[in-house]
């Protein structure tokens, strides 16, 4: 462990599309970097709109956590990145069931963007206890 910090990959989610980890863990904590609904198999964006995407970036999400020892349900803070808040509804609802987050889920931040990588329509990251 480099200066007090791990680097995580997993190819259980989208490698990264530049020069930086999936996460850092440090200190008991795993600090995710935003994850865009990509299959990590092919590469490629979901079909479908918001609740497709939302539900694959909570997936990677899942795998990059489960690589650092942690899990969605150890989450903290999340950011979630929104193309259009007219899309934070059905977000709200995939992201709002029991399945990722249980029955405490995290403190959270939605913004609007102007534009994500790819031209996805929601990105999220993520900082959880291991």
């Amino acid at each position: 462990m480099a200066n007090g910090k791990k680097a995580v990959q997993t190819d259980a989610a989208p490698k990264a599309l530049g020069p930086y980890s999936q996460a850092i863990v440090a200190n008991g904590m795993v600090f995710c970097a935003g994850q865009i609904p990509l299959d990590p198999a092919s590469g490629e964006i979901v079909a479908g709109g918001i609740a497709e995407q939302t539900h694959q970036v909570l997936k990677n999400l899942r795998a990059v956590l489960k690589a650092a020892g942690s899990d969605l349900d150890r989450s903290v803070k999340t950011t979630v990145f929104l193309k259009s808040m007219d899309s934070f509804g059905a977000m709200n609802e995939v992201y709002g069931r029991p399945e990722y987050f249980g029955a405490n889920p995290p403190a959270r931040s939605t913004v609007e963007v102007a534009r994500l990588p790819r031209d996805v329509m929601v990105e999220i990251e993520v900082v959880a206890l291991v």
